[in-house]
């Protein structure tokens, strides 16, 4: 795994060790069939997923959450490196192009954070069980759209979406 410089004014982290291996996740991670069953923490959904998983291409998803209301997020892949890291932005759209900030009716509590996201997998052998060291981290442009996505749960969130990964692959995929 690459070491990335951390600012914990504007980034966030975590790392576990998982016994599927690297393969299984990279795939979970890049068809979208498999995206729409674990990306989101449940009781919400991802409804949809389109993706053109290399540098420039489309990172696309939508989210629903139990009172059915829709969450459209796109953005573009930076760096796709097969079973071993995956990084995104949604600072820019398919294509490299920079995306327009997101402030519906003028409202700043409503805008949406600009980030990066890395995952990182790589082979890794616990307690004799062989699996993937996971790391998952988000860089945010500033201290406030850091505090809101840690405030909406990054942690819990993205950590019941990687079990919920976890188990997809266990039942078989």
């Amino acid at each position: 795994m690459k070491t990335q410089e951390l600012n914990p004014k504007l980034d966030l982290t975590f790392e576990r060790f998982i016994d599927v291996p690297p393969h299984l996740v990279w795939r979970a991670w890049t068809e979208p069939d498999l995206i729409k069953q674990w990306f989101c923490p449940l009781p919400w959904k991802t409804i949809h997923a389109d993706v053109d998983v290399r540098p420039g291409g489309k990172m696309h998803t939508v989210m629903q959450s139990p009172e059915g209301q829709e969450f459209p997020g796109t953005g573009c892949y930076l760096e796709t490196i097969k079973d071993e890291r995956i990084v995104w932005t949604n600072a820019l759209l398919p294509g490299y192009r920079p995306a327009p900030p997101n402030v519906p009716c003028n409202d700043e509590e409503q805008t949406e954070f600009m980030f990066t996201a890395i995952v990182e997998m790589a082979p890794h052998k616990d307690n004799g069980v062989d699996g993937t060291r996971y790391r998952a981290t988000v860089l945010h442009a500033d201290e406030k759209g850091c505090k809101k996505h840690a405030d909406m749960g990054f942690e819990a969130g993205w950590s019941a979406a990687l079990d919920q990964l976890v188990a997809m692959v266990k039942k078989g995929i």
